[in-house]
Order: structure tokens, then sequence, then C-alpha cells
């Protein structure tokens, strides 16, 4: 009630500017929100020259008025925040997030004269804003029905977008075309060169109890599409409420965007206390054999996960360095249809032939985590059901890396899987998990936001298509648009380190050096070492496997234009040493790398694994070379990526 009498105090007094405007930090970006009309609008200005042009912000609500007109600004309140923060895992050890904000307090003119807020915060990297709706004594509830936020983008911009609302998900080759020539929703990230010569890119950030955001375009400009439930409404709320952060990412070359750490910044601090227990790392699987059809998930003779099959991949692990081993299949309710057939999955019943406890024992006596699946086919009723002693059966195993998958184009067969009710889920699997000290990598999960930061046990996701679609739907270009759309939403499971691109059934469209570079260029606190174990017996390119880290102190984005190559450079975390990964699509090409990262007057050793000059990924994939040379700071390279290839290079400080 006092704030409701403050608000309504402010709301009559006369004079109040219309026009909120907020600059980053560096003053090339401003934001500009306004009430024109009674209408609630935004712009972005970039360099004085308009990135958004006026766009309108509203929301249509269930058994209500919209709230869309009769608005008024009645204060606005700015601030300052400069801080650095440390990641328990990531790209960067150490984050700096520097932004100015405004609060913009606004009520209706007549009706009901409901209350709400615009936060808008102006990084140097772009603008984001969220919506925010106090308690008060006449609006208790909301149901929104379609949420009206604009992004009036230049309509000649380019994008590259995957299609929303399909029935595998996330899962699909990226297109590239003209806004102009949108017709479809689209999933975010979306990522854009704009015609001012800059780069952008709009997601959302801290999506909480809320449905996710997709694009739609409409009247020559693109508009929030928030996911709907079943019964037709997109979000349910009781006040006080807010709505995850709507995101413009801004860049002036593409790499730009990827150095974007916003998305973190507009999450909450760390929830965990002690985080001691989290570590990124690498994992073998008995996966890839299965995708193979060598081994099946289900019993019979060709069983994947059995006592014995275990032990001998725990010995690979322990010969190769490789600290965690995936087991996928452990579980009962894998016979038959399994996609279809969810409710007969038992997440603390092991298949018969798999004896559990002698197989974490054996494990433990090497040195080795195992990292158990729950696989739901998205049927998440089943799973809820089981959900508390699940996570308690993996605590009292000493448990603490978990797959989680929901294959299936919807949840419980109704709704979709980044809905609203498809958000609390997944939040709530995660925070069950950190509960039980479990570390976990969601497949077919919701879109990346950032919570990561909040809930670092999260350590990666799926969330697009990754290396089990080799075989025939992956071109060589695929790798280089990722990391510029999925990559921006955080860490992705991508499953590098096939060895066997050869195999006739799954023929994998890379050099076998550009799987060494994935390990550099896409990054995942979950890096998997996924091909089977005697594919890595006595090769020399597996040394790089076995340095690469899945965390970072440092992250540099050298050289890259999407869907064409793309360079990254990473320094180990708490450490002096660099690796390099490159990646081109089907066009060879020879790039001049710079070393003026490195640090003055130190000396370098270089291990470079590239492809040799006559290596292509039709037909001369396992052509490579070895080389090693002394390096410092200031010299530079030319290094040659043939078509469907790539290089790695570890530089160790002498």
């Amino acid at each position: 009630m006092l704030m409701f009498n403050i608000f309504s105090k402010l709301f009559k007094h006369k004079g109040v500017p219309q026009t909120a405007t907020v600059t980053s930090p560096d003053r090339r970006l401003i934001a500009e929100f306004e009430v024109v009309g009674g209408v609630l609008q935004y712009q972005i200005k970039r360099d004085g020259r308009l990135v958004i042009n006026p766009s309108r912000i509203g929301f249509e609500l269930k058994n209500d008025r919209p709230l869309a007109k009769n608005m008024v600004i009645v204060r606005t309140a700015k601030k300052t925040h400069n801080e650095q923060w440390e990641t328990v895992w990531g790209e960067e050890k150490t984050i700096t997030n520097h932004y100015n904000e405004a609060a913009i307090y606004l009520a209706e003119t007549d009706g009901a004269e409901r209350l709400w807020t615009v936060r808008v915060r102006a990084f140097d990297e772009g603008v984001a804003w969220r919506y925010e709706f106090p308690a008060q004594p006449n609006w208790q509830a909301m149901e929104i029905v379609n949420e009206f936020t604009e992004f009036a983008f230049d309509w000649n911009s380019t994008g590259w977008w995957i299609p929303a609302y399909q029935p595998d998900r996330y899962e699909y080759n990226y297109t590239k075309s003209q806004l102009s020539d949108l017709e479809n929703p689209v999933h975010t990230p979306f990522t854009m060169r704009l015609p001012l010569g800059c780069y952008a890119a709009v997601h959302e950030a801290a999506l909480y109890d809320y449905g996710a955001m997709t694009l739609r375009p409409q009247d020559g400009r693109l508009v929030s599409d928030i996911t709907p439930l079943s019964n037709g409404t997109r979000v349910g709320l009781v006040l006080p409420a807010q709505t995850p952060w709507r995101m413009v990412e801004i860049g002036q070359a593409p790499t730009d965007l990827m150095a974007n750490r916003m998305m973190l910044n507009l999450n909450a601090p760390c929830k965990i206390q002690d985080t001691s227990w989290i570590q990124a790392t690498k994992y073998m699987g008995i996966w890839w054999a299965q995708h193979l059809g060598e081994l099946s998930w289900g019993t019979g003779e060709r069983q994947a996960i059995t006592t014995a099959r275990v032990r001998e991949y725990v010995d690979a692990c322990a010969t190769y360095g490789v600290p965690a081993l995936l087991l996928e299949g452990w579980n009962t309710g894998w016979d038959g249809d399994w996609m279809n057939h969810g409710e007969r999955f038992n997440f603390t019943e092991p298949v018969a032939g798999f004896d559990i406890d002698a197989s974490l024992e054996y494990a433990r006596q090497n040195n080795v985590k195992l990292m158990l699946h729950h696989e739901t086919s998205a049927d998440v009723a089943n799973y809820e059901k089981q959900m508390t002693d699940a996570y308690a059966f993996l605590k009292a195993k000493n448990v603490h890396y978990l797959k989680t998958g929901y294959v299936g184009s919807r949840i419980n067969h109704l709704e979709f899987h980044h809905s609203q009710i498809g958000v609390r889920h997944y939040q709530r699997t995660v925070e069950i998990a950190a509960a039980n000290q479990v570390m976990v990598n969601i497949h077919e999960p919701i879109k990346g936001t950032g919570i990561e930061r909040t809930w670092p046990n999260l350590l990666s996701r799926e969330g697009a298509r990754g290396q089990e679609y080799e075989g025939g739907a992956l071109a060589p270009n695929h790798a280089t648009i990722i990391p510029f759309t999925r990559g921006l939403a955080g860490s992705f499971d991508y499953t590098p380190g096939i060895f066997d691109v050869t195999n006739f059934t799954k023929r994998v469209a890379t050099t076998i050096t550009r799987q060494l570079a994935y390990y550099v260029v896409i990054f995942s606190a979950l890096q998997m070492v996924s091909d089977r174990p005697h594919m890595y017996k006595d090769h020399p390119l597996f040394r790089f496997i076995q340095l690469v880290p899945a965390t970072w102190g440092r992250s540099l984005y050298l050289l890259g234009e999407i869907g064409e190559y793309l360079v990254v450079a990473r320094q180990v975390r708490d450490g002096t040493d660099w690796f390099i990964g490159g990646v081109t699509n089907e066009n060879a090409r020879k790039i001049n790398l710079f070393f003026d990262f490195l640090d003055k007057d130190a000396k370098y050793t270089a291990e470079i694994y590239r492809d040799d000059e006559n290596a292509h990924y039709r037909d001369n994939q396992m052509a490579y070379k070895i080389e090693a040379q002394e390096i410092r700071h200031g010299d530079h390279m030319a290094i040659h990526m043939a078509s469907g290839g790539g290089f790695a290079i570890y530089l160790k400080k002498n």
C-alpha cells in the first residue's frame, strides 16, 4: 500500500518528463524510452545512428484491459554499476559488469491505474531491459496473451536463423536471409548484420517462470512471440513479478558478439555457497558406438551398458587421462519404442547385466567419475514423480555428473519444451541437482540465458545440432555459424573428438584436424571425447585432446565471419599457456595468425596440428601435419585450412 500511495502522488505530479535516456559508459550507445500519445516506445542509437527504430512496448492480457495505452512516466531513477566478478568456470575467469541503469516507473492514466516499471541497462556492448510488476491492491495476478516488444531493425538487415515451434525444437540448420524474407517465428539468439556495418543479436537473459521469447516478423519489424501454453495463453504470473531481460547485443565485428558478456551480467550472482565440488571436465562415452549402431541403448546382444563394458571404458579413461565416463542406457526403460513411451523409464533401477555399485567402485579406484543419464522422452510427468528419489539416488551413489534428455516434440505430448511449463521444469532440475551436488548437462533443453552464473552446476546443454547429426545432416559451414548464434547462449555440448571420420555409417563432414579445433572454437564446460577408445590408441593427434582444458582464464576471438571461418585463442585458467583453434567452411583458405596477444619478452613452443595442403573433408579427411616451432610476441604465421578443415595450436610458455 505504501508503494501504491507513493506512485499515486508521483503520478499526480505535473511536468514529469515523458522521455528517459540511458547512455552506455563509453557514450556510444543511447537508449531512449518515451511515452508518445500514451504508448510506450523505445529506440537505440549507436554513434548517433539508429540501430533500432522507434518500437512499441505493451501487453495484451486475458480478461483484462491491455497494458499498452494511456501510459505516463511518473518517475525515472538512474544509477551506475561497475564491478568485477569471478566465474566458477567459463570462457573468462574474471568478468567486468559495467552499465548505466534507468528504472522507468509507469502508470495508467485511467481505469485501474496499474503501475509497472521498465528497468533499462546500457552496457558498452548493448542494451537490455525487463518489465517489473509490483504487487498492488487492484492488480495481483495477470495472464499474458501477448507481449508486444518490437525490434524495428532495418528490414534490409541479414539474419542467421532457425525456425521456432518445430518438432525438433532447436535442432535445425541455420538459414541466412534478409529480414524482409522472414515469414515465420524464429528462435533467439537471432544474429544480424545491419546495413550500418555493425552486427547485432537479439536474445534474452535470466529466463525464469516465463515462456521463452521467439521473434515473429510483422509489418516490417520483429515482435516478441512468447512460446504459448496449451491453454492459449503465454504466461501466468502472480504479482510481484518480472520478465526476463530483453537483450540487444551490438558489435562492430561478428566476433565482438562472441566476446559479449551481457547475458551473464544480467543474471544474479551465484546462489551456491560452496562451489568446490563443481568442476568443468572432459568425458568419454559409449555413446558414439551406440550412434554407429555397433551397440544399443536397450538390452540384448548389442547392449551397451554392461558391467564388463563399463570396466573396459573406465580402463580407457584411466589410460588416456579422460576424467569422466557417460553411461546412456544404464537404467530400465530403453527397450522397445522408448521415444514414445517415456513412462517406462525408471531412474533408480539399473538395467540387467549392469552392477552399478561394482562399476562405481571400479571407477573410483581408477580415479574416473561416472556420469549417469536421465532420458525422459519428454515425459516430464513421469520424471517429476521420480525426481526426488532419482537425485537422492545419485547423491547416495556419490555420482556428481548427470546428463538429462527430453527427446520428443512436446512435453507430456502437450506443451512446448520452451513454454513456461518447460522453463519451470528445467529450472527445477537444476536446483534439485544443486541441492544434491550434481552437475547437469541438459540435452533437448531450454535455450541458455545465462542462469549458469547463478547456478554454475549447470555445466552445459545441447540446444542445437551437434555432431550426432553428422553422416549427412551437417555441412562444413555449420560450425562456422554456431558460435555466432547458438554459441551466444552459452556452453554447448557439441561432442567433438571423432577420429573415425570416414566411417561409412556416419561419415563426418570434417577433416580429422578440425575435430581438435572444436575444443577451442566451441565452448563447453563439459567437452566430450566422443569416439570409441580404440580410435585414440597411439594416435599422435590425441595429445592435443589430452592437453586442452574445458574451462579458461581468458578468451580472444581473433578472426571470423559468420558462415565462413573462425579463429579463437584461449588461455589456460590460472596458467600461462594458450590454445588456438580455427575452422573454415567448404572453402579452403589461408589465414594470417598474429601473436600480439602473447606476453612480451617470453618464448613459447608451438605444437601445430593442421590440415595437409591436399586434405579435403570429402575425399582426403585423414591428411594432416604436426609441426613445432618457437613463437614470440609479435610473430605471425600463415596457416592453411582445407575445405571443411581446421587447425589447432598448443602454445607452451618456456
